[in-house]
């Protein structure tokens, strides 16, 4: 437990921005999701352009690293280039 004012301060945050992180992973989960079980590639390359946007705000905001945004990125797209 913590023992100093600033350290039961950090605590609290620390659960907060938890949850946050929680859910956006959580979110940006659901979006691959979609991308790979879409039915068609026009509805992939819509769902892939909203995840896109979301990879990148997620690395603006430090919740992912933006090489992991970006190689997400390169292996969905590439995944709705190859679809038929």
């Amino acid at each position: 437990m913590a023992r100093h004012l600033s350290a039961e301060r950090q605590a609290r945050k620390s659960l907060t921005h938890r949850s946050r992180n929680k859910s956006y992973k959580s979110k940006m989960n659901t979006a691959v999701k979609k991308v790979r079980t879409a039915k068609g590639k026009d509805e992939a390359a819509a769902a892939l352009a909203k995840i896109n946007k979301l990879l990148d705000q997620l690395a603006a905001k430090g919740i992912i690293h933006k090489n992991n945004a970006s190689n997400k990125k390169s292996r969905l797209t590439k995944y709705v280039n190859s679809m038929k």
